[in-house]
């Protein structure tokens, strides 16, 4: 059994993409989609499309970045588009911070004054998977849905190792 399908955290997801159009969007896994390897088992995508939503704090504000599965954080990016070195939010702060626990962050519903970046690395695919509040549940859209989705504040270029 699923625990917590309908938590505040993707109740809060549900209303905001349903405010958006996206509602329908939503899936629930049977399994944890908590890291890049096991949300592209239960989503049924490459590890690549999953468009993982990581926390950072720059100037001691939360920032959010969603890039996607294969790429990783690049310092030198990181500090052209940010003005400072790349620092994640701390595991124990992260729920406080954005109001989802880590595993289910997600680029939706967040706290208006954190803003979100998407990273040029999903653009190359058709869809990508973000979590949707939870560890069990995942949105499919376009990267320009995704943008819409969110209320991205825009896109960034802030990662490497994807474009080989």
């Amino acid at each position: 059994m699923v625990p917590e399908l309908k938590s505040m955290s993707v109740e809060k997801v549900r209303e905001w993409l349903e405010a958006r159009g996206f509602a329908d969007r939503m899936t629930v896994h049977e399994g944890t989609i908590d890291t890049v390897e096991h949300a592209a088992i239960q989503v049924g995508a490459s590890e690549a499309e999953i468009a993982k939503t990581l926390s950072f704090m720059v100037d001691e504000k939360p920032v959010i970045v969603v890039m996607a599965g294969d790429a990783r954080v690049n310092s030198s990016k990181f500090k052209a588009q940010f003005h400072t070195k790349p620092h994640m939010i701390p595991r124990d702060m992260v729920e406080e911070l954005t109001g989802f626990a880590p595993g289910g962050v997600c680029p939706f519903a967040i706290p208006a004054d954190i803003p979100i970046w998407l990273d040029v690395s999903m653009k190359r695919f058709g869809h990508v998977h973000p979590a949707g509040g939870s560890e069990y549940v995942s949105v499919d859209l376009t990267p320009e849905e995704l943008e819409e989705a969110s209320e991205a504040a825009g896109w960034c270029d802030v990662c490497a190792g994807w474009e080989n």
